[in-house]
């Protein structure tokens, strides 16, 4: 694939010019080519632009917002392919797993915003109790939407389509470790015949490009994914111009296995998502409690799935994983394996370095850490690798306790055949998301979470509604049956 990066900016596409950030080949670590990060000149172009087009998109009716969505929902599916080969190239998914999961994520969020749009009411009367009043949802600006590499068609689509949606018009700025992949998506919606300037397109860093952005005073809210660290960093950032934030952070996920569940399952399962997309999800089980009566069995199945578990290079076709993202993000799996070991834990399966077929490349192995106690750091840590921990409980209220010792809140599993179980425990999970018996989240459903795991809902009518103002207005009453 060809190496060529552009900004989006009111119409215009900007190559970018040679610099140093070097996006590479994760499988092979070949450097695929360099880019200069935009600066604060090329942001606030960006920036203006979309505060020129807002005016107008802002008061489009919904009706034509739809409209748009679908098409670059067509103008998506038509790119699969490419869309495929830039995120297996550049963050090192599998081909298979890119264009089935990853690419196909996005298709289905567009796809969701253009069903909630269908059905959700910008106007609404307060009721009958207040029939001169209303209640109206109305844009809240020009967005800065700061998309990972881990997912990063998931999270463009997720809020792009929700700003869209919403009536805002937007500045995205994608990772500088995906960007073709973002290249492929701009290229999308130029074919979907936006007006100018409703989406515009910034490559570049958090440093340099993403700081200038999100401080910049014409951005009215900020939606960012990824780490806790770089989320308080943002908040600090908006704070001065009271900026509205939604943030989907990181997370240390819970996956309860009762001894009424069925055990092969439910622990297959957990191993296996744990190293869904070499473990680089926010939302992945990474630590799997099990209660002490067939945690030996569980132990057992774990280091099964561990040792079947194929890894291999990008390109190749199959269901095997294959590497880490980046340098960056190899070397502190490495670190955070090496300090588990240092710290005690027991190694069931896998361990530091790389694959023995696998001497190049990010490539780590799959790896369980049996007999893990709150104590220790990969307890509570987040990886981000294909690293499961294992810990044993004995009640019910042990297992909320440890399932809820952690600083995060973004999702947590139970599998237990006692639908009174699932209900009593899953309501004192302290998670934004909670699936019972590896049951799957449907498409336009809300995805956040508790704590340090974010602020706000991303998907469907809830991540619509963080890109909306609410607005109270008296003498001018609404009926029910009046049209968005």
């Amino acid at each position: 694939m060809t190496f060529a990066l552009e900004h989006f900016i009111g119409g215009d596409r900007i190559a970018c010019t040679d610099g140093e950030i070097a996006v590479i080949n994760p499988s092979t670590e070949a450097t695929l080519g360099k880019f200069a990060p935009a600066g604060p000149d090329l942001v606030d172009r960006a920036v203006a632009a979309a505060v020129k087009a807002f005016p107008a998109w802002s008061t489009t009716a919904p009706q034509d917002r739809h409209a748009a969505l679908l098409r670059i929902a067509d103008a998506y599916e038509a790119r699969i392919e490419d869309l495929a080969q830039a995120l297996s190239a550049e963050m090192g998914a599998p081909i298979d797993f890119a264009r089935k999961s990853q690419a196909g994520a996005g298709l289905n969020h567009l796809r969701a915003f253009a069903r909630a749009l269908e059905n959700y009411s910008f106007r609404t009367p307060v009721g009958p109790e207040a029939p001169d009043q209303a209640i109206l949802h109305e844009p809240v600006g020009v967005a800065a939407l700061i998309t990972p590499w881990n997912w990063p068609l998931n999270q463009i689509a997720l809020k792009v389509g929700a700003a869209l949606a919403a009536g805002c018009t937007m500045v995205l700025k994608p990772s500088e470790i995906s960007p073709m992949t973002a290249q492929v998506f701009a290229e999308i919606i130029e074919a979907a015949d936006l007006p100018t300037g409703v989406f515009n397109m910034v490559q570049g860093d958090g440093a340099v490009t993403g700081s200038a952005l999100v401080a910049h005073p014409d951005v009215a809210i900020v939606s960012f994914t990824g780490s806790t660290r770089a989320g308080v960093a943002i908040s600090q950032s908006a704070a001065p111009d009271v900026k509205r934030v939604s943030l989907e952070l990181g997370g240390k996920s819970p996956s309860i296995v009762f001894a009424d569940a069925d055990v092969e399952k439910a622990v297959r399962w957990t191993a296996t998502f744990c190293f869904n997309n070499t473990g680089q999800s926010c939302n992945a089980a990474t630590r799997l409690l099990v209660e002490r009566s067939v945690y030996d069995k569980a132990m057992e199945i774990a280091k099964q799935t561990a040792e079947a578990q194929k890894v291999g290079p990008a390109s190749a076709s199959g269901d095997h994983i294959g590497p880490l993202s980046s340098p960056a993000q190899f070397e502190k799996v490495q670190g955070l394996i090496g300090k588990a070991i240092e710290e005690g834990a027991t190694v069931l399966v896998g361990g530091a370095g790389r694959p023995d077929a696998l001497p190049e490349g990010l490539f780590a192995r799959p790896t369980i850490f049996a007999d893990v106690t709150p104590e220790q750091t990969i307890f509570r840590e987040e990886v981000f690798g294909p690293v499961l921990t294992m810990t044993p409980f004995d009640t019910e209220e042990e297992a909320i306790a440890l399932a809820n010792d952690t600083e995060y809140g973004l999702s947590a599993y139970l599998h237990s055949q006692d639908p009174a179980r699932v209900q009593r425990v899953g309501a004192q999970l302290r998670a934004g998301m909670v699936q019972a018996n590896s049951h799957g989240r449907a498409p336009g459903t809300p995805f956040g979470g508790y704590r340090r795991s974010g602020i706000g809902r991303e998907g469907g009518r809830w991540g619509i509604e963080e890109f909306l103002e609410v607005k109270l207005v008296t003498g001018w009453p609404v009926s029910e049956a009046e049209p968005a």
